[in-house]
């Protein structure tokens, strides 16, 4: 019924997120912040967590990647 997922919450004031185990229904759709991304994109932020936070970050605040 449920999938277990790491669950990130960023706060952008203080800069400081947390990470916990969330259980998602099945059928629920998860969307893909980095969908939009080509493959080479995708792989340059998933090397680097300070990247892929920043990133994320801009995307929340509507800047551009």
């Amino acid at each position: 019924m449920f999938e277990r997922c790491i669950g990130l919450a960023w706060c952008s004031s203080c800069r400081i997120y947390s990470g916990h185990m969330v259980h998602v229904p099945r059928r629920r759709v998860l969307v893909d912040a980095l969908a939009w991304l080509s493959p080479e994109q995708r792989e340059r932020l998933g090397r680097s967590e300070i990247r892929l936070i920043e990133f994320l970050d801009r995307q929340g605040r509507g800047g551009s990647g």
